[in-house]
């Protein structure tokens, strides 16, 4: 069974920047689309930036400019570079891949504090 698992999440000061990783057990993110996904307490899980498997990437307009996505297949890892972090950014992260549709079981997420 694949299993996602997210780290890197952590305490950081408002401005402060947090590198996300996201390493999978089997070769998922192979030829498939890569998301990550970010919920806060209270609130719906909601889709944060994406990167195909040719490159090309989506950013919510919330995060445009101070995060950045990428993958490294090789590595079966994805990452989220996070700079100018803003406490509405507080969050857990989860990544995931999509195959014929759907999503793989999801992970346990990285938790990400900003304080102000």
């Amino acid at each position: 069974q694949v299993q996602l698992r997210e780290s890197g999440g952590g305490l950081v000061q408002a401005g402060g920047s947090l590198r996300l990783s996201c390493a999978a057990s089997g070769r998922i993110f192979v030829g498939n689309d890569i998301h990550w996904y970010r919920q806060a307490p209270g609130r719906q899980r909601e889709l944060v930036a994406s990167i195909t498997s040719g490159g090309s990437t989506y950013y919510a307009d919330s995060v445009k400019g101070r995060f950045t996505i990428s993958r490294d297949d090789a590595k079966n890892t994805a990452y989220l570079q996070m700079n100018n972090l803003k406490p509405e950014d507080t969050a857990a992260y989860y990544c995931n891949a999509l195959q014929d549709g759907a999503f793989f079981e999801w992970g346990r997420g990285t938790q990400v504090v900003v304080s102000s």
